[in-house]
């Protein structure tokens, strides 16, 4: 089968032949129909981040396709059934899965990072972990809600616990944060959008962002959600970036009893004040990626229309291509991008 393989951190990810796997016990094959673009496939390949597979490794974790052959003792997934595939699957068996928290499995397995992922023809998922796309999402664009819809949507919901009538800011209109934006706008809060870029900003707005905020022009954040919410601050507020100052700015816009919710990855020590989250009871939490029991409730959203699916993909390319699907979301072109093997 075709493949990009990344074969050596800082490197780009070579177009060449791979063996075509087998689906073992329990398992599935699964023919890729497309695989999500996401930038944190840029921290392997430029930033030295070590994967947890030794090289050569196939990327890619956002997977929609069919099932193309069955394992030893699968069934109700015939050949043909259209697929998603979640970014990580679990063990269902520790401590974090039993308690409810699969999204943090001390055995969790990510696609493209622990085992071979989908830019590629062909890819194997554990049966138990598929989903069966609905017809009415677009078999290829539906790829985009293994990690770049689950993943806000776990933030806003679980995490964040947005509630109607909330007043939400995120921090960040890329793939995760516009996303962020449709689900909060769906969970009926006011949602403030932050970024640099007046075309990201103007995404924000068609997914459901009521006021935008341009830090370029307005470097003092906080004050401008100050004044947007009457000098309160807001409810929640969302982190999407990963760099310190920005995590850092978005703490100064929590209200009293808000809450900071950190998406975005970063390596970098932040600095909080200790005595606004102390005597005004600020909340500073994680998110990480998605439970496997919320993806049912994602999809159907999907399917109704209640979350866009189809408008988040502005760029599609063929998987020989890969390069210039990284070329343009570094340069801020592209909402999402998806490859097509």
């Amino acid at each position: 089968m075709k493949a990009t393989v990344l074969v050596e951190s800082g490197k780009m990810l070579e177009f060449k032949e791979m063996p075509t796997p087998s689906p073992g016990p329990g398992e599935v094959l699964v023919k890729v129909a497309a695989c999500g673009v996401c930038h944190t496939d840029l921290h392997y390949i430029e930033h030295g981040v070590p994967t947890f597979k030794e090289l050569p490794l196939i990327l890619g974790h956002e997977t929609s396709g069919t099932v193309a052959e069955l394992g030893e003792g699968v069934t109700g997934l015939p050949v043909g059934t259209r697929v998603l595939v979640p970014a990580v699957v679990t063990c269902g068996k520790c401590r974090m899965c039993r308690i409810g928290k699969e999204n943090i499995c001390e055995k969790m397995v990510m696609f493209g990072n622990h085992v071979h992922g989908a830019y590629a023809e062909y890819m194997v998922a554990p049966a138990k972990d598929v989903f069966v796309l609905p017809e009415s999402i677009p078999l290829e664009e539906g790829a985009i809600i293994a990690d770049a819809i689950s993943t806000p949507f776990h933030a806003v919901r679980n995490r964040g616990n947005v509630r109607p009538g909330d007043i939400v800011v995120i921090y960040g209109c890329g793939g995760v944060g516009i996303n962020a934006i449709q689900v909060a706008a769906a969970s009926g809060a006011h949602v403030i959008a932050v970024d640099i870029s007046e075309k990201k900003l103007s995404w924000a707005k068609e997914f459901g962002a009521i006021e935008c905020v341009n830090a370029a022009a307005e470097p003092k954040v906080a004050k401008a959600i100050r004044k947007i919410t009457g000098g309160s601050g807001a409810d929640v507020v969302f982190e999407a970036i990963g760099r310190p100052e920005t995590i850092e700015s978005a703490f100064e816009c929590v209200a009293t009893g808000g809450r900071l919710v950190v998406i975005g990855y970063t390596d970098q020590p932040v600095s909080l004040s200790a005595a606004k989250i102390m005597f005004r009871e600020v909340e500073v939490v994680g998110s990480l990626g998605c439970r496997l029991v919320d993806y049912p409730r994602i999809l159907q959203m999907c399917a109704e229309g209640k979350l866009k699916v189809k408008p988040l993909v502005t760029h599609r390319f063929p998987l020989k291509e890969i390069e210039q699907a990284f070329a343009v979301m570094k340069a801020g072109e592209s909402l999402r991008s998806i490859v097509i093997p």
